[in-house]
């Protein structure tokens, strides 16, 4: 159940816009808050009366790019690729709309911690019993293993391609535990300087997709037409499927617990409601400007690939590599199917039509996105770890037992031929997709909350366009997760996934139950004779 008070009693953090109870009899004190990579504070400009203040930008911008990064992993990559190979300029539009509403989303988790002062795993933390709490807890840490996985592996084939194959998969995933685990201790250095680490990888990928871009001369008519007109002429199956796979690897569900805890680095005063509003303005400006600039990246992967590669067939694309003296030929088969295409096979067509040099830059932009969005994952198994577990020990212990939980799956795979890794790309995004209601639903039951977010509290119009995503993303991801089943062709799969399916359909349905009745429908409460409220006293006994 949801659990909380609007008083002041034993284990509350309370401020002018938000209370939150605390779950744990023996709660940690105010001045033992859970340490963090991000010590450091921004301080913010003062005495600037003006609208709009490019120094108070100045200040605040930083987190939205870090957050930015999980929009650009090599899983968003190669479903870029995928999406042009397989619909041309046509899917487009879907992008744009899964990055407006990831956009709608991150602004309500910055707007969460804005206002409170915790992120979504702490509330999650501080509002649920233990029982949904530790499932929350299971089902974020999933999703945060499988994208960490994506992303190791992704860095794992670029160290392959820009090595020419001499350095193998497993060897690949190794370095980029140690390289991840020394970028990590960056922060050292200063919470500016590790922001500019960011800016710097997401520089690398702008430029790198950027000049793919410019060799291939995508038809700019048919990419506007793609971006701005909802329709798919002539789309199948295969095209539907891209459009379900865009949206769950666009919108991560990990990256919105992520969010807050790069925020608390700035100074603000959540007594003062102007610096809170002041606050959740530019935090917003700046998420949009970065994931603007992720938008027109991933734009810059779809357009190569649907200009280059778009109805092309395996036999077209075998004699073009045989011609060029590509070792890698066999990659084709000698049919008319319609060219398959990974991030391993991405480079080796980008060779065979461009050159080499394509090859090594496509590589490059690829290491750029493994290696910020594996530190990205890291951090966000840290922060949700301390969240939901109150963890209170070293940083190093913190950030080793998160990154072992995603390594060690990422090692049993490592073995695999590195041509032969899309199956295992699908399976992690459909894993991503399946995980997105544990934060949806949370995030917009607390931002709506009077009693957590006071005059900050989603709007009607808000809480309806929340509802309507919410939805529509667990619709399209429960068809997602049916198609990629019923592909497999497997009685025991089909048994097993069943009983899967019923027991995360119950949990989905127990969080919107309790989220209904914390937003007033108290007709839902069958436990209590009176209507149930955001606060109510934690049991003694749930400790």
């Amino acid at each position: 159940m949801l659990h909380g008070d609007s008083s002041d009693r034993g284990g509350v953090q309370a401020n002018q816009y938000g209370s939150i109870s605390n779950p744990d009899p023996n709660p940690v004190a105010q001045d033992e808050h859970f340490s963090t990579c991000f010590e450091d504070m921004v301080a913010i400009p003062e005495n600037i009366n003006q609208v709009f203040s490019f120094r108070k930008l100045w200040a605040f911008t930083g987190p939205g790019f870090l957050m930015s990064i999980a929009y650009l992993d090599p899983g968003n990559i190669e479903s870029d690729l995928q999406c042009g190979a397989i619909a041309g300029f046509k899917l487009i539009w879907v992008l744009l709309l899964a990055t407006i509403i990831g956009l709608l989303m991150q602004r309500l988790a910055a707007r969460l911690g804005v206002v409170t002062g915790m992120h979504l795993a702490e509330v999650c933390n501080r509002q649920y019993s233990r029982v949904p709490r530790v499932m929350l807890w299971f089902m974020v840490e999933v999703a945060i293993i499988g994208s960490d996985m994506q992303e190791v592996i992704g860095s794992a084939i670029a160290l392959n391609l820009l090595s020419v194959g001499r350095i193998p998969l497993w060897a690949g995933v190794l370095i980029t535990i140690v390289d991840t685990f020394t970028f990590l201790f960056f922060d050292k250095f200063g919470l500016r300087k590790l922001e500019a680490l960011f800016g710097f990888l997401i520089t690398v990928m702008a430029l790198s997709f950027g000049f793919e871009y410019v060799l291939v001369k995508p038809d700019q008519g048919e990419l506007l037409k793609g971006m701005f007109l909802p329709y798919c002429a002539g789309c199948g199956r295969a095209q539907l499927e891209q459009a379900v796979g865009i949206i769950g690897a666009v919108i991560m569900p990990h990256n919105i617990y992520l969010h807050w805890s790069r925020l608390e680095s700035r100074e603000i005063d959540r007594n003062k409601r102007e610096e809170v509003k002041e606050a959740n303005k530019y935090f917003f400006i700046e998420s949009a400007i970065a994931l603007f600039i992720s938008f027109i990246i991933n734009v810059f992967v779809v357009a190569v690939f649907a200009q280059a590669f778009y109805n092309k067939t395996n036999m077209e694309v075998n004699a073009l590599c045989n011609a060029t003296g590509s070792p890698h030929t066999n990659l084709f088969p000698l049919n008319n199917d319609t060219l398959e295409v990974d991030i391993y096979k991405g480079g080796v067509v980008l060779e065979c039509f461009f050159g080499p040099a394509a090859l090594y830059i496509w590589a490059i932009g690829i290491l750029a996105a493994g290696q910020s969005s594996t530190m990205t994952g890291t951090y966000s198994g840290q922060f949700v770890m301390e969240g939901f577990w109150n963890l209170q020990c070293s940083r190093f212990k913190r950030i080793l037992l998160t990154r072992s939980l995603a390594i060690v799956p990422t090692l049993f795979v490592s073995s695999k031929d590195v041509q032969h890794l899309t199956w295992m790309n699908n399976i992690l995004n459909v894993l991503q997709s399946v995980q997105l209601p544990f934060a949806l639903i949370p995030i917009l039951t607390f931002t709506s909350l009077t009693s957590i977010m006071n005059e900050f509290a989603n709007g009607l119009v808000c809480k309806i366009f929340g509802v309507i995503v919410t939805l529509a993303v667990c619709a399209i991801n429960i068809y997602f997760f049916v198609v990629y089943i019923m592909s497999l062709n497997s009685v025991v799969v089909y048994v097993f996934a069943g009983l899967g399916s019923l027991a995360y359909l119950c949990f989905v349905l127990y969080l919107v139950w309790h989220s209904l009745i914390a937003l007033g429908v108290s007709c839902l409460d069958r436990v209590t004779s009176r209507p149930t409220v955001l606060i109510e006293e934690q049991s003694e006994h749930d400790s």
